[in-house]
Formats: C-alpha cells, structure tokens, sequence
C-alpha cells in the first residue's frame, strides 16, 4: 500500500534548502592553499569566452575556482551540477537562479520562459538572457561557473551552452570544472583565442604549494615536515591535491615520516586506496561506524543522519568530522547541508559493501523514507531503487509525475526515472505507462503513444485500483484515474490525426468516467469536446465546452492550462464574430496568468496574439503591433507553435496595412515555418500567405497554392478548409472568373449562416459583393455589402473590407451614392460605421508609409530598405534594444543591420554613419 502523500507545498522549505546547496559558494576548508600562479591563469581567462578547468578528481578544481571567485573583483554565479540536471528544463531554472542571486530579477523575467510546459527550444530563454545581460549596466560583468560539468550527458543541455557561447554579451563569462572535455566546439573557440585551459599538468602541486597544504593540515611530527619528505611525498604523488591532503592526514602523529613515505608508490588509485585505509583505520570506532553508513547519502543533514544511522547528534558529529578535515564539504553556509569529497565517498561505499553487505539496502530503504517524507523525491526514488524497492520506486513515479511534468515542465526527469525501473514493471502499471505516453503524444510521437496507452488499458486490472494520492492532489492530476486517462490519450491521438468523431467519443468517454473533484481530468475532456465541436462547426457547442473547461483549469490551480482553453475560446468567439467577447476572454486569461505572479510567463503570449487580431481587425494598427510585438515574444517559447504562427501571420497583414510589403512577406514567411500541421482551421497561415500574396499582386503565387492544396470552384462548402476556398473565390475574381466565384461564395455564405459562424458571414458576404459588381450586378453587390457591414459595424471590423483593396473601395463609394440617395438596404449602416472604413482607404498610418531605398551615387553597396529603417533610427537616438523591440526582431538581427549600414557608408560608429547619410541626403 502506498504511503500518505506529500500534501501540495510539503517540504518546499526542503526543497528550496537544498536547491540553496547547489547555488553555495564553497567556503575556504582546511588545507586550503593560495595558488596565485593559478589564479592570475583565471584572471586572463575573463578576457576570453570560456574558462575550462578539465583534470581527474581530486585535482582541487572546485577547491581553486571557488578560492578564486571569493577573491576575484566580479560577481560570480555558482552552480554545483548533479545528473539531475540533464533535464533541459531544471538544467536552466537552477542556472538562472544562480545568475540571479548576482543580477537580481533575472528569475523573475526568465523564469516564465521554462514553463510549464517546457519549451520546444532554449534559444528564446538563452537569447532573452544575452539580450537582458547586455542590457545591464554598463561594464558589469557576470561570471557563471558550472562545476561536475562532466555529469551532463544531454545533447540539448551541450547545445544550449553552446548557443550561450556564439552569442555571449561581454558582460557574461563562462567557467566549466569537468573530468572529462565536454562535447563544445572548443577547437574553434581556441583558434579564435576565446577559450583559456586548465588541464590536470597545471593542477598538480608545486613543492611549495605542497609544503603548505601538508602544514594545514598538521602532518609530520612537531616543526614540520623535512623538505626531502615534502618533496617525496609531492613527487609520490605527482602533485595530485587528494594524495597529498590524504598523505597529509595520515601522518599526523606518524614517528617514521621518512619510512612511511617510503611505503606507497604506484598510481593514483593505490595511492588512494592505501592512504585512505590509513586514514579510516585510524578513526574512533563510532566515526568509523557513521561514514560507513552515511556514504550511501549524496547529500547530508544531520537530521537525515539520524535516521539513517539511529543516532541522535548527528549534525554535532558531522561538525567534528569536518573540523577534522575528512573531505567533508559543507554545501551552505549555515552547516546545514554536507557532501563528501567524491573520491573518500567512493571508497566509504566499497568499503560498506566489503564490509556489511547485508547493511546496504536497509540503509538506502531509510533514506527513501526520510526524503520521500521531506518532499526530496529525487532522491527518494535513487534510494529505492537503490534499496532493491522497485514497487515503491514506481509508486513515488506515479505519486509525483503530475508535480514534475505538469507543473514544472521536467519531462526528461521523467523519463530518466522510468529508465530506472525494469521494463516488465513498468509494463505493469498503467500509471507508469501513461507517465512515458502522455509527454511523447504532448511532444509528437504519436505511434509510441499510442502503443503505450492501449499497454495501460490492457494493464488496467479490470477497473480495479490500489489506493493511490498524488502529490499535487487529485484536483490537479492526470494520472488520479488511469480509465479517464487514457480515453484522453487517445482522444488527443485522434484529435492529431484529424479524427473529429473519434476526439468527440473518447472526451465524451473520458468525462463520464471523471469522478467529483478530478478538475484536470473533466477539463482536458471538455475542451477536447471543445476542439471537436469547433471542427465540426459547432460553434456554440464548442463555447460552452471551452467554458467549461476554463473553470476546470482555474479550480485545479493550473493558470498556463487556464490560459490555453481561454485561447481556445477566444478563436472560437472569433470565428462568431463577437470581438467584444473575445477582447473579454483575453483579458481574463492575462488576469489569471498575472494572478499567478508571473504575467510575462509564455502562458500570456496567445491572449496578446488574439488581442492583436482583434486590433487590427478594428483598424487600430498601433495596438495590434503593441500586442502582437508582445505576443510573438512570449510564443516563441510556448510548447504550441499554433498562437506563434499566428502572431506572426497578424505581424504581416500590420506590416502590409503599413506599407511594408517586404516585411509582410517575412514574417509571413517565418509563419508559415512555425506553423504546426496541414493547412485548414487549426493551421490557417498557408492560406493567409496565398491571400498576401494576391494583395500584392503576385497572381500567380496565389493560383499556385490554391492548385497545389486541390481546391476546386465546385467543391462544397468545408468549414475546416473554408480559409482555403475563400482565398480561391479571391483569386477567380483577379482571374475574371466572376460568376464561378459568385457560385462558391454563394455556396460558403449559405454554410456560415446555417451554422451562425458571423465572422465567415462577413468575410463571404464582403466577397459575394465584389463578385456581384464584378459581375455587373451593382444593386445586388451594394446590398450584399450593406448585408456584411451591418453584421460587421457593430462589433467594429475594418480590415476585411479594407484589405479587398481598390475594388472594395470603389464598391463603398457606390454604397455611399445609394445611401444618399435614400437606398433602403444602403441606409440600414450606420453612418459611423462608413467613416471608419472610408479613414481607413483613404489614410495610411502617420510614419508607416512605405519608403524605397534611393539609388544613392558614391556608394558601392546601396542600402537596403530594412537598412534605411535602422539608419533612421540611429538618427534618432534609439538603441540597439529599441530598435530590436520596434522592428519584431531579435537582438542579433539588429547588430548585423548596424554592421552592414556602417560598413556601406565607410563609417567608424554610429555618429559618422549617421552624419555621412545627411551628407548623401538619406535622412533630413
């Protein structure tokens, strides 16, 4: 039977505790010796990109660069790495914390940008960090040591870093402490002189430097060791700290120094294991008795000593081991939390098992007692499988699955615990099988998902369970019902592979199988009912089951999932034309998220795309590119790249309304790059790209991708293609082909009205009339148009008619003819309603219109207009981080922008480019 769970927030001061003991500074031990030869190597090291400390254990590497960081003039981040942090996700959230314990606010900025969910990529959380960095004041400098670097197996681990280091500010300096070489292009950062070494040759004591650890630590008799002794001693072992302070120890009180450094030779293993026997026979029986015991703990406080030893003055006793400098290393600075020395813990385990085999297991089984309790479930898990408890290994799993991959967004955690356990247990248990398929059907392995959650329906004991509590509680869980579970695994599979019926089904299954206070659970089945009923153009059916499933999400205390149903929606709102609705829903979602204490976490960015659509759909230019600069921003993280495509779609038509058609086509561009499966409701970028293309002009571009996704003029209406077939009525009417047109948009107009969709009312009904005018039926098309505004004006649409071009235009002034002429169907719209769309032909936003780049005599390479717009803003004043923001690019971007401008007008900075282009006449 499982164990009471861990309420929500149990053994969070715990946790923090011993995050704490990662971000320490080790402090000064004993037998520590200056080294400033090796000191001042660091020193210079800063001028170069990347410090790397590389030598076996027992080398002092962390002993010198913690040495160093306490002396050294910068501010120096420390972060002490366990193979827990090959997970992308908490290898990051623990090193900006420690950045941020130097530069203050940096959790708070960055911190968002992990999750949950986890990002699809680091390099908006790592480029946000070199851009926040760089903005710093001016001259400051941080200093990131990363010591174990050698831990790290993770290929996205090492590629971040390595993205770090091609795109570093100057204000960051990179210090690695590793075993072994990491996988880094450090061949290419030596060439460029942007790396400075450290290797074991550098390490190793000098006699000097020996003499003085051997005195620290009290060896030899009284006065001192003879320097023949020191020398030996240092040549014995050829410089290496370990042997040297493990020589040192044994000798205190020795009366033959002479004989007894005559007594070892041999390698650095021997060496070890020969002092470290002199050392530990010589301890009190009791200490003895303990080291054994404790070496099973890769972390220790007294208070977890004394269970697992039995004794009550643990933490006195560990004070006294380490003021007897038995590599004990304290990892905070109230002694709170220890280490041993890798090396000595290596030999106390081997020596355990030698000794008291039988004890081993017992002592990990009461270690995992004691952490699971205090909420350390990491180790708890390490511990039970270590103790040979598989069961409750997979217990602790499944208790803490929902904590770690919904809440913090660690699904590599996850699966390095399955990897853990044997495959027939995990084969066993439908939970542990539903923790493996529900991060790979979230991240796309759609076939291994599937295989794995039809695995847990046959492991389900014929709807039998043993008591199970998740450690979030059963509100917030996905795993608290393995039934409902994994009728919501295969809904969303069905849902991915476009199967309306099927997602209908198993939510609707799923939800009858929810029991009272399972939120999580009656949430993702509401809005996978949601998701299939908008599919199937349902739209009112699809509002309520997104209502629903918001007030799921809020009572489970999971904002990001709130925000996500919210964005669901607010596109469903949309699709009904009720813009007010959706401004609403938008708003609520960024209270939520901000509610939660991070309003600038990714959760937000879809609510800013959805504001920014509505803005421009309302003709406020200034507000969209507000929202959607934000809005792109944060979805560049997001872990659904639907909300970052169409941010970037909206960016293009605001570019194109502005005159910018070059920018239009790039972002456009970079939309349809982003966007996530085939074209249609889910994924409308391809066929906002074909319509771009038409309102440039390109007929052809637009006729192809109407070819090439096989639409037809006499297909049928298709409510999840209907962004495609309106795009080929646009280009039957470039093409002359108006009554073909009239008969499609006929037939579309008709689909939207059976199924109170307002928005494709509009949008149809915009275009029945151009196609009625085109086909000279100017009557029909005037009130077809009257028709679409009076639908439109009141929640305010501007650009669906705007964005028709001159052909709308002229039918508006038409429109405006009839109405004063007292037409009946011209004078059902508001007056107002044709001042804003009249504005909105007749003016091009102040600043924003479209500027060629001059062919300028006396420059060789001409500028670009993207480089004329940079050039401006140079002019006036703004920084590299302004314009970044203004132009919706990255920070990179606009250095490259600046390099080219002052290179094309010969230019040493920015004062000469700039009085050079008013000498050309490129700026006033």
């Amino acid at each position: 039977m499982a164990e009471p769970a861990v309420p929500v927030g149990a053994g969070a001061a715990e946790r923090d505790a011993l995050l704490a003991t990662k971000l320490h500074l080790p402090g000064s031990r004993r037998g520590q010796v200056p080294r400033p030869r090796l000191t001042e190597r660091l020193d210079e090291g800063l001028a170069h990109g990347l410090v790397l400390v590389c030598a076996p254990a027992g080398y002092g590497k962390t002993a010198l660069l913690a040495d160093w960081a306490r002396r050294g003039p910068a501010r120096t981040a420390w972060l002490s790495l366990d193979s827990g942090d090959n997970d992308p996700a908490r290898f990051w959230r623990h090193a900006v914390a420690a950045m941020d314990r130097v530069r203050p606010g940096l959790d708070a900025r960055l911190g968002p940008l992990l999750g949950p969910p986890a990002p699809a990529s680091l390099d908006l959380l790592v480029t946000t960090l070199i851009n926040e960095l760089a903005a710093g004041p001016h001259g400051a400098v941080i200093v990131l040591v990363l010591d174990d670097y050698h831990v790290i197996e993770s290929a996205a681990v090492h590629g971040s870093v390595e993205f770090l280091l091609q795109h570093r500010s100057a204000g960051l300096h990179l210090v690695l402490a590793s075993r072994a070489d990491p996988p880094l292009a450090l061949a290419r950062l030596r060439a460029r002189r942007q790396l400075t070494e450290l290797r074991a040759a550098d390490l190793r004591f000098t006699a000097g430097e020996a003499a003085g650890l051997l005195a620290q630590v009290g060896a030899g008799p009284e006065g001192g060791l003879p320097e023949s002794a020191v020398a030996a001693l240092t040549g014995r072992t050829e410089g290496w700290a370990a042997g040297l302070q493990l020589a040192g120890l044994s000798l205190r009180g020795q009366p033959d120094v002479a004989g007894f450094v005559a007594a070892f030779t041999g390698s650095n293993r021997y060496v070890l294991d020969f002092l470290a026997e002199e050392v530990l026979e010589r301890q009190p029986g009791p200490v003895r008795t303990f080291l054994l015991q404790t070496s099973v703990l890769g972390r220790l406080s007294g208070e977890l000593c004394d269970a697992v030893t039995g004794r009550t003055d643990s933490h006195v006793l560990l004070e006294q081991i380490e003021a007897a400098g038995l590599f004990l290393v304290p990892l905070d600075d109230v002694r709170g939390w220890w280490r041993y020395h890798h090396l000595f813990a290596d030999l106390l385990r081997s020596r355990l098992q030698a000794e008291c085999p039988g004890q081993v297991a017992q002592l990990h089984r009461t270690a995992a007692t004691w952490t699971a309790r205090h909420g350390l479930v990491d180790d708890a898990i390490g511990h039970a499988v270590a103790a040979g408890e598989l069961t409750r290994a997979a217990q602790l799993i499944e208790q803490n699955f929902d904590a770690v991959h919904s809440q913090r967004g660690e699904a590599v955690t996850v699966r390095r615990w399955l990897a853990g356990l044997p495959a027939g247990l995990v084969r066993s248990r439908p939970r542990l099988l539903l923790a493996e398929a529900i991060p790979l059907a979230t991240s796309g392995g759609l076939a291994a998902a599937q295989q794995l959650a039809e695995a847990a329906e046959a492991a389900y004991p014929g709807g039998t369970d043993e008591p199970f509590e998740p450690t979030i509680g059963r509100a917030g869980s996905l795993l608290v019902n393995v039934p409902a579970a994994i009728a919501l695994v295969h809904g969303y599979l069905a849902q991915l592979r476009g199967d309306i019926t099927g997602t209908a089904e198993y939510a609707a299954q799923a939800l009858a199988q929810t029991r009272d206070g399972e939120w999580i659970l009656r949430s993702v089945a509401q809005g996978q009912l949601g998701i299939a009923a908008w599919l199937g153009g349902h739209l009112a059916e699809a509002a309520r089951a997104f209502a629903d499933a918001i007030i799921g999400r809020q009572a489970a205390g999971l904002p990001t999932w709130r925000a996500w149903a919210s964005h669901e929606l607010s596109r469903v709102q949309q699709a009904q034309g009720r813009l007010d609705e959706v401004t609403r829903t938008c708003e609520e979602a960024l209270e939520a998220v901000a509610a939660a204490g991070q309003a600038a976490r990714p959760a937000a960015g879809p609510a800013h795309v959805v504001l920014a659509d509505v803005a421009y759909q309302r003709g406020d230019l200034d507000d969209a590119l507000r929202h959607v600069t934000e809005g792109i921003a944060l979805c560049r993280s997001f872990v659904y790249a639907a909300p970052l495509a169409t941010g970037l779609a909206t960016l293009a038509w605001i570019r194109q309304a502005a005159g910018d058609p070059a920018g239009a086509l790039a972002a456009i561009g970079e939309a349809v790059r982003a966007a996530p499966g085939p074209p249609g409701l889910a994924n409308p970028v391809p066929a906002q790209r074909a319509r771009l293309l038409l309102a440039q002009g390109d007929l052809a571009g637009a006729e192809r991708w109407t070819r090439e996704s096989g639409l037809r003029a006499g297909d049928d209406p298709d409510y999840p293609q209907e962004s495609g077939q309106l795009v080929l009525a646009r280009v039957l009417l470039a093409q002359g082909q108006a009554g073909p047109a009239r008969s499609l948009l006929d037939r579309l107009h008709a689909a939207a009205v059976a199924q109170d969709r307002a928005a494709g009312m509009i949008e149809a009904g915009a275009l029945r009339a151009l196609a009625l005018a085109a086909d000279g039926d100017e009557p029909g098309a005037v009130t077809a148009l009257a028709d679409a505004l009076v639908l439109a004006c009141p929640q305010g649409y501007v650009r669906v008619f705007a964005d028709e071009g001159p052909a709308m235009a002229a039918l508006l002034g038409r429109l405006v003819a009839a109405q004063r002429a007292e037409d009946a169907a011209a004078r059902r719209v508001p007056l107002g309603c044709l001042a804003r769309l009249q504005a909105a032909f007749d003016a091009t936003p102040a600043g924003a219109r479209p500027r060629a780049a001059p062919v300028v005599p006396g420059i060789v390479d001409q500028l670009t207009s993207r480089e004329l717009e940079v050039l401006g803003r140079l002019a006036a004043g703004s920084s590299n981080r302004d314009i970044a923001r203004d132009l919706v690019v990255s920070l990179d971007t606009v250095k490259k922008h600046v390099g080219h401008v002052l290179g094309k007008l010969g230019a040493a900075n920015r004062t000469e480019a700039v009085a050079r282009a008013r000498q050309l006449g490129l700026i006033p």
